[in-house]
């Protein structure tokens, strides 16, 4: 924290509110929005206010405040790949001498600014989509992105059992690096048991060989297509691949909207989901777990907005308060681990790195 500039708002707040120096101790000397009001004050900057992962992130985060006194500041790009947009609200941050940030980092584009903010005594926390380098906050609170994606290709293998795999990719980008992406897509290309080149690169790894997971096979991929992880992406994504490919039986996607409109595209190329093909996604959301009891996503691996969002209010208001900070769980050491379940209805033995739990038990943890 920015110490010196602290320390001449609290000696303000005993001049002019004549409180002892114990008394001015307790009261969070970090003013929200710099009107002096002695209240720890924190900026949640996600993505977008749409996507409904987002918007259980902001409710956490709402709550969380609520309970402890903190105030909160809760704003967003304008949508996927609105580096411009977060970049604004961190300056305003700035402006408002708050004690902290969570942010849902869009790309590397965002690193100048939060630095700055981090410059300026603000604690940052990342949460969801870790930042590139990992130290460009000060922790993150996430999923094992990693590990989500390796679940869902553990579970592909599987349920394979030998045949060939020809798969979709639907990602979010194709004009920056962001971790999330190529996290969660090389992720499931390792849990295929695919050997993938350079973890930070989609698409550089061999478009045919073998899959390795459970009973092993033959695998192509035919298409990597962004679609800014909504709906509409994903149908024109899947369209665009079946049109390069129309017997693709396996179907990655970033999240679960983008599998919705990718299922609505196969079923309109007579396509029957869980039958002719699997779809497997990231995200846990409720609307994503009733599409895995339905059956139209076979597997999804869940993680915790609410957690992430909660978590990081509590540490920054722990810190403002003269609490410690708080240190990284994850196995690598970069990051704070807030979980992963694989929810599907179908098990395999297969999977090894995240514990399998039924929809509903998934339905009953959702969010959104």
């Amino acid at each position: 924290m920015n110490m010196q500039r602290k320390g001449w708002r609290l000696l303000a707040l005993v001049f002019a509110f004549a409180l002892t120096a114990a008394a001015c101790g307790d009261g969070d000397d970090a003013a929200s929005g710099g009107d002096g009001d002695g209240e720890v004050s924190v900026s949640l900057i996600t993505k977008d206010s749409t996507n409904p992962f987002f918007v259980a992130m902001q409710e956490g985060a709402k709550e969380k405040a609520a309970e402890l006194g903190v105030e909160i500041k809760i704003g967003s790009g304008s949508e996927e790949g609105d580096d411009q947009g977060q970049i604004n609200l961190i300056e305003e941050a700035i402006s408002l001498g708050q004690d902290g940030i969570l942010i849902t980092p869009m790309s590397v584009n965002v690193n100048n600014a939060i630095q700055k903010a981090r410059d300026a005594g603000l604690y940052v926390i990342a949460l969801d989509t870790p930042t590139d380098p990992p130290d460009a906050v000060d922790i993150t609170f996430a999923t094992d992105n990693c590990k989500a994606g390796e679940a869902i290709g553990q579970w592909a293998a599987g349920k394979l059992n030998g045949e060939k795999a020809v798969i979709a990719r639907l990602v979010i980008f194709d004009d920056r690096t962001v971790s999330v992406d190529y996290c969660r897509d090389n992720g499931f290309l390792k849990g295929m048991g695919i050997d993938i080149g350079e973890l930070e690169i989609m698409g550089d790894e061999p478009e045919s060989g073998s899959y390795t997971t459970g009973a092993g096979g033959d695998y192509e991929w035919v298409c990597l297509e962004a679609t800014g992880a909504n709906e509409e992406g994903g149908r024109t994504g899947m369209e665009t691949c079946l049109s390069k490919n129309p017997d693709i039986n396996v179907v990655y996607t970033i999240n679960e909207p983008t599998a919705f409109g990718a299922a609505a595209a196969l079923e309109a190329a007579g396509k029957i989901v869980g039958d002719d093909v699997i779809v497997v996604s990231v995200d846990g959301g409720l609307a994503g777990v009733e599409a895995v009891q339905s059956g139209s996503i076979q597997a999804t691996s869940q993680q915790y907005p609410l957690r992430m969002a909660s978590l990081g209010v509590e540490a920054i208001n722990k810190i403002a308060t003269g609490g410690d900070a708080p240190s990284n769980t994850s196995d690598d050491g970069t990051f704070f681990d807030t979980g992963v379940a694989l929810c599907t209805d179908d098990p395999m033995d297969t999977v090894t790195v995240a514990d399998q739990e039924e929809s509903q038990y998934c339905i009953d943890n959702a969010w959104g």
